[in-house]
């Protein structure tokens, strides 16, 4: 492992090819691989440490034999990454031309960022946000109620 400090909680991602999935966060995020340890015989990825901004994140092939299996295995993920980053126009695009499927499109939400989520091609989804505009509390309530009311 990398001797950069961790933040308190750190994503750890399982992936079905975690050599690919580091090529794409590379292209999707300007993720800058930190660290790779394969197992003994070269086939799958360990453990990797990306970064991203400046945050790191975990990341391993699929062990099913270990009970670690991937999103895309388990056909689903209940779990979201937020990107909060300056500007969610270019990171939105970027990732979707890596590959990043498109579950809500970037609009201006009601609370003051701009917004959209993506699945990754291995399951994971992420929501990219800007924040656009200071809005009190008062006011993301009102336009919340607009926005739910319809």
């Amino acid at each position: 492992m990398t001797q950069q400090q961790s933040n308190t909680i750190t994503p750890h991602l399982i992936v079905n090819d975690a050599a690919s999935a580091i090529e794409f966060y590379k292209q999707a995020f300007g993720a800058e691989e930190k660290y790779r340890m394969l197992t003994p015989d070269k086939q799958k990825i360990m453990h990797a440490e990306l970064q991203i901004g400046n945050s790191i994140i975990f990341l391993n092939d699929e062990f099913p034999d270990c009970g670690r299996l991937s999103a895309k295995t388990l056909n689903a993920s209940p779990v979201g990454i937020h990107l909060q980053i300056d500007d969610a126009d270019l990171w939105f695009e970027r990732a979707v031309n890596a590959g990043a499927k498109v579950t809500m499109a970037l609009e201006n939400a009601f609370w003051g960022d701009r917004y959209g989520m993506v699945v990754d091609p291995f399951g994971h989804n992420w929501s990219i946000s800007s924040h656009v505009e200071e809005l009190s509390s008062e006011e993301i309530q009102r336009r919340a109620a607009l926005e739910f009311a319809s």
